[in-house]
């Protein structure tokens, strides 16, 4: 049997550093959990996966969300935008949280029309316990 073809890869318009950005997306309810970014192997490791795994730009390697707080993002599709240069992932949240602050979405704070932030969703689990 021979492999899948891995040219839908090529047809990603990669930056100048070899990443795309991604937006994780509750695949249920529509919500914007999160945003990382993905190099060719981070998006290959995923499609082959069926979970999400990102590259880190600050600690410059593969990240499989999950690994450590065991909230892990099961994809259940990959879509791209109409210029191949954002991929959408739609996923079940695994543990209810995507963000390292212990929060179901990283989008928590809220632009006030005072010029302020707010923060407008709870922290769902204490991330030193998340995280040891």
């Amino acid at each position: 049997m021979n492999a899948p073809s891995n040219r839908w890869l090529n047809e990603i318009c990669w930056d100048d550093q070899g990443l795309v950005p991604v937006i994780a997306q509750d695949a249920h309810t529509g919500e914007v959990l999160m945003f990382a970014w993905m190099n060719r192997e981070a998006l290959s490791l995923t499609a082959e996966k069926g979970e999400a795994v990102y590259w880190s730009r600050s600690r410059r390697k593969l990240w499989h969300k999950g690994e450590e707080s065991g909230h892990f993002q099961k994809v259940l599709e990959i879509r791209a935008d109409c210029d191949k240069d954002v991929i959408l992932l739609k996923i079940e949240q695994v543990g209810g949280m995507a963000c390292h602050t212990g929060r179901r979405s990283c989008f928590f704070n809220r632009h006030t029309n005072d010029g302020e932030w707010d923060v407008v969703e709870p922290v769902l689990k204490d991330p030193e316990e998340i995280y040891k």
